[in-house]
């Protein structure tokens, strides 16, 4: 059998877990914002999704002032956009913008929940390769800050808006700088074969068009190389790339194009071991500003203001996911040919199975994604087994955690608490397998509060129609 390092199965681990998360000295039980997870599951039940509100406040103040404060040492200014898709409410709208953030929306229904949260429309950006008329209509007619424009057609429609309005309205082009971040294929969105923006090399041809419109006010690029990046260096090349066609723009438009907008995606640790690799914020925009500036002088043009639209770096790591144990399989590895698990010296692994699963995290399913997980109800004086953590549908691919180590007296009736969960886990959430979705509760100074509803099987099943 491999030697291996025995892990403390009990540990909680700050550099996934909402910062804060700890055991409580009595019985061990993990606490979030202050709230025991046994009485949040007592109270709203499980699986539940739980995201801690200073926690994520204080992030977003953390990349506010990074970014800012890095873009003001080199010259300029920027302003920090909340990419929404990543999990909006109409709570966390308003924490955002509290905490001095713009609001990055994609679809007519996040600008509805934007609007309904009270944030001034001065503040939207609105994203989207598909905006229908009506959607942009809405947005020209509440007076959205910006609108992202994806394709040739978007012109017309939102020039047609404006005149419908009349209204002058700020538009971005997002543009694809050929260079792919090194992600997941289904992440990376800055080559030039995929849906989202127009080649770099049609900007010329795009931004005459805008100019055209009188109604439209042009103000600079965009450009999102993808999500779940580690390394400045693909924002290096892409920057320049952008700022290098910023001299023919401003002929075009006859002055200095005021704004760059170089997207977000910066990356979180899912589990300790890729904290070690997943950047600090404050290097993330001292890199990012001394490229800026660096490729601006190669271009010979003035630094422009700077957007950024981080989401999952915001409240990813502030989230969390409670479960509950109902069956446990052992599964034995000998013979199997599996290199992991034998790495690491063990002969079995312990199926876990828990209360959700992809219906709740379709991450792991859609991008192969790992997570870690810790037993939330107690502490264990048990040493570690090999565990994956599955969920209860109808698919070999459900997997919540791929492998960890838990105690191996886990047992049905534990409560589980899966880190980092924040992000795209409740925005990507389904009822597939007529699962209902939970609900979402924030925790701040020992109080709970539920902020999304959750469903109900009984509504599940009014929402089809019976003859």
């Amino acid at each position: 059998m491999t030697e291996h390092r025995t892990p403390d199965v009990n540990a909680i681990d700050d550099r996934v877990f909402p910062r804060g998360a700890r055991r409580g000295s009595e019985c061990g039980v993990l606490k979030i914002g202050g709230v025991r997870a046994t009485e949040l599951t007592e109270q709203f039940g499980s699986p539940l999704y739980v995201v801690d509100e200073e926690a994520t406040r204080a992030t977003a103040r953390e990349i506010r002032d990074a970014l800012r404060g890095e873009a003001q040492r080199v010259g300029t200014d920027a302003t920090v956009y909340y990419a929404s898709k990543a999990f909006l409410s109409v709570e966390t709208a308003k924490w955002m913008v509290e905490e001095g953030l713009a609001i990055d929306v994609a679809s007519g229904g996040e600008l509805l929940v934007a609007l309904a949260a009270g944030v001034d429309p001065r503040l939207i950006g609105f994203h989207g390769n598909n905006k229908s008329e009506a959607e942009i209509a809405r947005a020209v007619e509440a007076g959205v800050g910006t609108i992202i424009i994806d394709s040739v057609i978007e012109v017309a429609r939102i020039a047609a808006a404006t005149a419908a309005a009349g209204k002058r309205q700020r538009v971005r082009l997002r543009v694809n700088s050929g260079v792919h971040a090194s992600t997941h294929d289904y992440l990376a969105t800055a080559h030039e074969d995929q849906k989202f923006g127009m080649p770099l090399s049609d900007a010329p041809a795009l931004v005459r068009e805008i100019v055209s419109h009188e109604g439209l006010e042009f103000v600079g690029l965009h450009c999102h190389i993808g999500s779940q990046i580690f390394a400045t260096e693909g924002f290096r090349e892409s920057a320049r790339r952008l700022l290098g066609s910023y001299v023919e723009l401003s002929e075009i438009t006859g002055t200095q194009i005021p704004e760059l907008n170089l997207g977000g995606g910066f990356g979180i640790a899912y589990t300790p071991a890729q904290a070690g690799e997943a950047p600090r914020i404050a290097d993330i925009a001292r890199e990012l500003a001394d490229i800026v500036a660096a490729a601006s002088v190669e271009a010979g043009i003035e630094l422009p203001h700077l957007a950024f639209e981080p989401g999952r770096s915001v409240v990813g790591q502030s989230g969390v996911t409670l479960y509950t144990v109902g069956t446990t399989k052992r599964v034995d590895l000998t013979g199997t040919g599996a290199t992991d698990p034998a790495d690491l010296g063990y002969t079995e692994r312990l199926y876990v199975s828990v209360d959700g699963g992809m219906s709740d995290n379709a991450r792991p399913a859609l991008y192969e994604s790992d997570y870690h997980v810790r037993i939330a109800n107690r502490e264990s004086s048990e040493g570690p087994a090999l565990v994956r953590v599955v969920g209860k549908h109808c698919e070999s691919g459900d997997i919540v955690v791929i492998r960890d180590e838990l105690p191996a007296d886990v047992q049905p009736g534990d409560t589980l608490a899966v880190a980092s969960t924040g992000a795209y886990c409740w925005a990507l959430s389904s009822n597939y397998n007529f699962v209902p979705r939970p609900p979402v509760i924030a925790v701040r100074d020992g109080e709970a509060r539920m902020i999304v509803r959750g469903q109900t099987e009984t509504e599940l099943l009014e929402q089809s129609i019976v003859a």
